[in-house]
């Protein structure tokens, strides 16, 4: 098996997953978020805290060296036009993608305490899920933009 086939191969999975997992996250977060069941939307908050630590962490970690890896075995300049412009759009992702982490953290742990203590969950809670929402598509919109500088790069 080629080299370069490896690292294609598995820069492509990492994108799939990356992007995949993100999309996934977000139909069952919004899923358990529609019930208004606390107890419901803990569970599935903290699956999706799960997920996003163990599937996207580690796409994350995997596209930087493989793209790295594929531009090394093309002989690619590692900082031309697309390649850094892909960066920059994976930084900004990052970006967005870190406070995500803690707000999904706080959404589930509001959860857990308004199922716990019987109580309807706060007017808070549909604030800061706006606010997930929001980060989460920033994230899926910058993604869809590496997505598109790979498909017409030059």
């Amino acid at each position: 098996m080629d080299v370069y086939f490896v690292a294609k191969f598995l820069h492509i999975l990492g994108a799939g997953i990356l992007f995949g997992t993100g999309v996934g996250i977000a139909f069952f977060m919004a899923m358990a978020v529609r019930t208004k069941d606390a107890a419901f939307i803990s569970r599935t908050a903290a699956l999706v805290i799960t997920a996003d630590f163990v599937f996207t962490l580690s796409a994350i970690t995997l596209q930087p060296i493989t793209g790295i890896w594929l531009a090394v075995e093309q002989n690619m300049p590692v900082l031309q036009g697309w390649i850094v412009k892909s960066m920059g759009l994976y930084v900004l992702a990052g970006l967005f993608w870190i406070p995500m982490i803690f707000v999904q953290k706080k959404l589930h742990d509001m959860a857990v305490e308004s199922a716990g203590s019987g109580a309807a969950l706060p007017a808070r809670f549909g604030r800061l899920y706006a606010v997930w929402l929001s980060l989460g598509g920033a994230v899926l919109t910058v993604l869809l933009g590496i997505f598109w500088l790979m498909i017409t790069k030059p």
